[in-house]
């Protein structure tokens, strides 16, 4: 068994030669490697595959033996300075290689189909198969220095995957905000970093705890300069991970292509910063307040996540903010002391959230034919309705992932959103509110999502052809109809605006216009030809088949962490696999649970999500379809004439998620403004105060060499004239000042 884990730093490196190799014959034989360009897209799977066969049995030697190991090699050894790389197998690493590869097989596939018009299709799997690298490399590292060479590779990768499309401005603006974004991190990372190497002298985990544990224990360190360094830390996760108030990146990372969406910013390198938490968790457990900061952190990201998604119109930007709230709920869990609960919900809703924006991938792609080739209106859900009978394979599977994300038993998040609401009651009644709330709004929000892309009738107006079919209420609104004067469901409808000014943060507002059409567009496509017309279309089996095989793990995957102890058999296969970690930590998180005390505990949640469903249905149902008098529907918007929200109040919350909390309107117009203001005023000093100082210098010398020019005109008398009148003036000064 050892000799197996021997061989294990080769898993990292198994993705990189398909990068090697595209590089290399892109550069000299590039005829023939676009010629051959599927068979790169067959190595890049097969080699992750390679990858994930190996992490599987560490995986299962980790379940079944329960122990960690590392093996290390010196870089470079001196008197006073040791630095080494290695790496370190151990329930974490193990988790996070079976999470990186097998969503990156399903992505890797996906992305053969979905890239494959596109001219960048090379490109796009050597950044791929480079991420996959960095990525792995990351988590199997057994030192600080080590993670932090693979973070900034990642970081690399994300910058060139996200502005792939890089002639869209966009596209362009969004790598760059997301490249600047995480350098506050990075940087705060690499202060940190420091800061304990000057505390304990040593950059490997092992060594850096128990140093600092028995420093912090006999008062050896100062412990405000120790909490420093943990914070700087805990910033480099921030960012990473889209906490706040590092997270604006992250939904503008969207203007990637999808499979990048479903990779890096759903599944793994997001969850770089929750990786980074739990590994560092034994050195936050030991400094004060740290523990607290990151519980609140969390709990501010679920809160914010949730609410701004209430109101998106593009359907990827509604996922990435749901993933910013779900990494909250995952940060929030090692902060409360949930160690277990944090990486069960890391996995659950990791393949959920894969399954939800390859879904998400598939619909634009059954959109484009009929509204173009535009990001714009291919992924604004106000176009969409209806699409469940043209696209029924895609509707089901992401109406699967949709009930994971909104905790609905027995799919997978269920089960660990669900241990995270009850350890949250354990730590603060104040944070289980927030949380238990944001659950409900979470089941509202995914389920607005789900209702406007499928409820309805797709209802496209031809040249030649109109169709008149019954519709959803808001299907209604979409295609010109005009909406009941008496209903007032302003709430969270989403306005166009393909004239928004792109900006690094965005700058603009926007209000709803109380006129409903001008916040209506009219929508309209036309024949090919006389005979046939384009719809919305189901996408080919090379992408429906990651999606069913997510789907089986959206439906199975929660099961390895069931918390009860059935005697003989033992359902909680992941307590088991955590064994080390948790005693480790100390943690009771393990403990297994009785039926009747997790059934009472689950009854809470899953009604507010059915209350948060109900809601969605009430707002963006096809209900409304149903109703040929208003009286019903008006009865939950008033009572006896009066409004149970006034407009001022629905306007405000629509403004507040639409516009992103106004956080970019902040950044935009407040530290850029600043950090720009500052920078001319430095400018402004260097050109004229330090600049005008050393030119002024010159100007002096210049027309003092010239009047000293004129004097010297060559005669003896002259310069002796000059001399005794010198020395006179200073014989008269000195005598004056004697006195």
């Amino acid at each position: 068994m050892e000799h197996t884990y021997q061989y294990a730093w080769i898993i990292p490196f198994l993705p990189l030669p398909v990068t090697i190799s595209i590089g290399l014959g892109l550069l000299l034989v590039p005829t023939a490697t676009k010629n051959l360009r599927r068979i790169w897209a067959f190595f890049s799977v097969l080699l992750l595959s390679i990858a994930m066969v190996f992490s599987a049995d560490l995986a299962i030697q980790q379940i079944n033996r329960s122990f960690i190991y590392q093996y290390s090699w010196s870089w470079t050894i001196n008197n006073t300075f040791s630095l080494e790389f290695g790496y370190l197998i151990d329930p974490l690493t193990s988790i996070m290689l079976i999470l990186i590869t097998t969503v990156g097989i399903m992505v890797l596939i996906y992305s053969d189909n979905y890239m494959s018009h596109d001219q960048g299709y090379l490109r796009f799997f050597a950044y791929m198969s480079f991420f996959n690298t960095s990525m792995l490399g990351l988590v199997t590292s057994s030192n600080l220095i080590q993670i932090y060479i693979f973070w900034e590779l990642v970081g690399m990768c994300s910058y060139l995957l996200i502005g792939f499309w890089f002639t869209r401005p966009t596209a362009a603006n969004a790598c760059q905000k997301a490249f600047v974004t995480n350098r506050v991190g990075d940087f705060g990372l690499l202060l940190g970093i420091l800061g304990l190497y000057w505390i304990t002298g040593s950059f490997e985990f092992r060594d850096l705890f128990e140093i600092l544990k028995n420093l912090i224990h006999n008062n050896e360190v100062n412990s405000l300069f120790a909490s420093l360094c943990a914070s700087l830390l805990f910033v480099g996760a921030v960012a990473k991970s889209a906490q706040f108030p590092l997270h604006v990146w992250l939904p503008d990372a969207m203007e990637g292509p999808t499979p990048i969406s479903a990779l890096i910013h759903a599944a793994t390198m997001v969850a770089a910063g929750i990786f980074l938490v739990a590994r560092l968790l034994p050195l936050f457990t030991v400094i004060p307040y740290i523990m607290n900061f990151i519980s609140l952190i969390g709990i501010i990201t679920v809160l914010l996540g949730t609410t701004l998604a209430l109101a998106q119109r593009d359907i990827k930007r509604s996922l990435a903010y749901s993933t910013m709230s779900q990494l909250g709920y995952i940060m929030l869990a090692p902060g409360i002391g949930s160690y277990r609960a944090a990486l069960f919900h890391l996995i659950t809703h990791a393949y959920s959230k894969a399954l939800l924006f390859l879904g998400s991938g598939s619909i634009i792609h059954s959109m484009e034919p009929i509204v173009g080739y535009s990001p714009e209106k291919s992924q604004n859900m106000i176009l969409m309705g209806g699409l469940r009978r043209y696209v029924p394979i895609t509707k089901t599977t992401f109406f699967l992932g949709t009930l994971s994300l909104c905790g609905m038993p027995p799919l997978a998040c269920f089960w660990s959103k669900d241990e995270i609401l009850n350890d949250t009651w354990l730590y603060s009644p104040i944070f289980a509110i927030i949380a238990w709330s944001t659950a409900g709004l979470t089941a509202f929000y995914m389920f607005r999502v789900y209702l406007l892309t499928f409820d309805g009738h797709l209802q496209v107006h031809f040249q030649n052809f109109s169709s008149t079919k019954n519709s959803s209420f808001y299907s209604i609104s979409i295609w010109g109809k005009e909406v009941p004067k008496p209903l007032n469901v302003n709430l969270f409808l989403s306005t166009m605006n393909t004239n928004e000014k792109i900006s690094f943060f965005s700058k603009n507002t926007y209000q709803i216009d109380r006129n409903g059409k001008n916040r209506i567009r009219y929508f309209s496509t036309q024949f090919r030809n006389k005979y046939t017309s384009m719809y919305p279309h189901e996408s080919d089996n090379t992408m429906l088949f990651p999606m069913l095989v997510l789907v089986l793990f959206t439906l199975f995957i929660g099961f390895i962490g069931i918390p009860f102890d059935q005697g003989v058999i033992d359902l909680d296969i992941l307590s088991k696999w955590l064994t080390p970690s948790i005693n480790l930590l100390h943690s009771n998180s393990g403990d297994s649970l009785d039926w009747y005390e997790f059934v009472t505990n689950a009854i809470y949640s899953v009604t507010i999500s059915f209350l948060g469903i109900f809601l969605a249905y009430i707002f963006y149902g096809s209900v409304y379809s149903s109703f040929q008098n208003l009286d019903l529907i008006n009865s939950f918007v008033r009572i006896d004439s009066k409004r149970i929200f006034s407009d001022r109040i629905i306007n405000g919350i629509y403004n507040w998620s639409y516009n992103r909390g106004y956080i970019d309107v902040f950044y935009g117009k407040v530290l850029s403004n600043t950090i720009r203001g500052l920078a001319e005023l430095i400018d402004f000093f260097d050109r004229r105060v330090i600049d005008g100082i050393t030119n002024g210098v010159g100007v002096v010398s210049f027309f003092v060499g010239e009047g000293i020019k004129s004097v010297g005109g060559g005669r003896i008398s002259s310069y002796i004239f000059l001399y005794a009148f010198s020395v006179s003036i200073c014989l008269i000064i000195y005598y004056f000042f004697s006195f």
